[in-house]
């Protein structure tokens, strides 16, 4: 793809191609900046959710659900699932991966093959279900959208419904799997 554009661009307007590569670059690295500082902000929030004792709280909260999806009995990991789903919910996918990775190391089993709650947080993770999308708020507020918040209703109904799915089809899965034998 950068070979096909940079060969437009030199095909269309040789002499743009300096000013438009240092001027893209200039603006993935304010986008870069702009970012960092909302994952400063929202990691420092879990960080300081993880210290007060707040995160045992909220594992206790999500800890029926976390029950009846990943079939654990481990607080620890249930925990890091309870900070991972959080994180996503509030629309911080990568405040969420440290977490969700503790997660995933607490649930392997040593096989080396994925296991069913391992399979349950990575589509929990993939589909993400989000009550406030903040990382693409962020990124409509610094491309300078009149209204970056308008997409907090689409966000909600689209991840209820990946997320459901995705719920159900590993369920449905880990049932014909077993019925099959493997």
């Amino acid at each position: 793809m950068i070979v096909a554009s940079l060969s437009l661009l030199v095909w269309t307007s040789p002499s743009n191609i300096l000013n438009t590569m240092v001027g893209a670059a200039s603006d993935a690295f304010a986008l870069s900046l702009e970012l960092c500082a909302v994952y400063a902000v929202w990691l420092g929030i879990l960080e300081i959710v993880e210290v007060s004792g707040l995160s045992d709280k909220l594992a206790k909260l999500l800890k029926p659900v976390i029950k009846k999806l990943f079939k654990i009995d481990d607080v620890e990991t249930e925990k890091f699932i309870a900070l991972n789903m959080s994180a996503n919910i509030l629309g911080l996918g990568n405040a969420a991966t440290p977490m969700g990775i503790n997660a995933m190391k607490r649930l392997d089993d040593g096989s080396g093959e994925a296991t069913p709650a391992i399979i349950m947080l990575i589509v929990l993770n993939a589909t993400s279900l989000q009550l406030l999308p903040t990382t693409v708020i962020g990124l409509r507020a610094a491309a300078g959208s009149q209204s970056p918040a308008d997409i907090i209703l689409p966000t909600l109904l689209a991840t209820i419904c990946t997320c459901s799915l995705g719920i159900i089809l590993v369920k449905f899965c880990q049932r014909w799997f077993k019925r099959r034998g493997k």
